[in-house]
């Protein structure tokens, strides 16, 4: 928003203290803004870095293997509930060295995310057309974070997943459902030749979104077979997701290790909404090494042909 403003615009705003009638520019960024237009380094930024100090560099193994990364299977933008348009996740997926990114907006059964309906998501396929040409070499892939209802279907129309070059697919209600329930429920899924990746297995919080202010805790495990949920991924050929948020890094260690020994392939994600978020895929490639995942079993860190040639089988 402060970006799109004219010099004239940027002077007048400050001058008028009408910065925050820009849409998504509170007090803490006004304030940013002022102090760095002035030539000021920000004192929101002076305290950060007094509070957090460096950060640590990554072990050489887990830099390794970041390194060996090539793309991300999980992120939003701003047509679901992510906060940023697509070319801006593009661009940052650019800037820190990725071939490719899956655009994976959520499905329309989840409102509270603006799910994309079948009509929304038919222009959105458009619109990812327009910037592959413009952005290439660098490759968008068409995708959907599908809903897994109740009875394990998918989401989506049959024709439209059959157009995508990546579904991930992933349970988001009904989550303290028995485990046998559960089980039923993400085998049909992981059955559907149309899943690629099995979102954020448990559906876990380990820090409450909300946490700071005391309106949300952390959510434990959903309860599944998962020795049978791993076995049918590696029979139907869908990798599991290490999701590398910071409040989820599903699945747990525990079961990261049980899919290793299982033989599972794996898509190490961010699930960023933002374009900083795409940062996020060192933590999922830290739990990688520490439960001995082989880099040869991550599909991300495939070229794009390959990716894809997988995908399609």
């Amino acid at each position: 928003m402060i970006d799109g403003l004219g010099d004239v615009q940027l002077v007048l705003k400050i001058g008028t203290n009408t910065l925050k009638d820009l849409k998504g520019v509170g007090p803490k960024t006004a304030a940013v803004v002022v102090q760095a237009h002035k030539g000021q380094v920000p004192e929101y930024l002076t305290k950060l870095e007094e509070s957090l100090g460096e950060l640590a560099p990554l072990a050489d193994d887990v830099a390794a293997f970041r390194a060996a990364l090539r793309g991300d299977l999980h992120l939003h933008s701003d047509w679901s509930d992510g906060g940023s348009p697509i070319r801006e996740m593009a661009e940052a997926a650019m800037a820190i060295g990725h071939e490719y990114m899956a655009l994976t907006d959520h499905s329309p059964r989840l409102t509270v995310a603006n799910g994309l309906s079948p009509e929304r998501l038919e222009k959105q396929l458009d619109v990812v057309a327009a910037l592959n040409d413009e952005l290439k070499p660098f490759r968008i892939l068409t995708g959907i974070e599908c809903d897994i209802n109740v009875d394990g279907s998918l989401d989506q129309t049959d024709e439209l997943l059959g157009r995508l070059d990546v579904v991930v697919a992933s349970v988001h209600s009904d989550l303290r459902a028995d485990s046998k329930s559960m089980t039923a429920r993400m085998l049909t899924a992981v059955e559907n030749p149309h899943t690629d990746v099995l979102g954020h297995c448990t559906g876990r919080l380990v820090i409450g979104r909300r946490q700071r202010n005391g309106t949300q805790k952390p959510r434990p495990e959903s309860q599944f077979d998962a020795e049978a949920v791993f076995s049918a991924c590696v029979e139907h050929g869908t990798a599991v997701e290490i999701n590398s948020r910071p409040e989820r890094l599903d699945p747990p260690k525990r079961l990261l290790s049980l899919a290793v020994d299982i033989g599972c392939e794996f898509s190490i994600d961010t699930d960023a909404h933002a374009p900083g978020q795409l940062d996020w895929q060192s933590n999922g490639c830290e739990r990688a090494v520490e439960c001995g995942v082989p880099v040869e079993r991550v599909v991300n860190t495939w070229p794009a042909d390959q990716l894809l040639e997988w995908t399609v089988t």
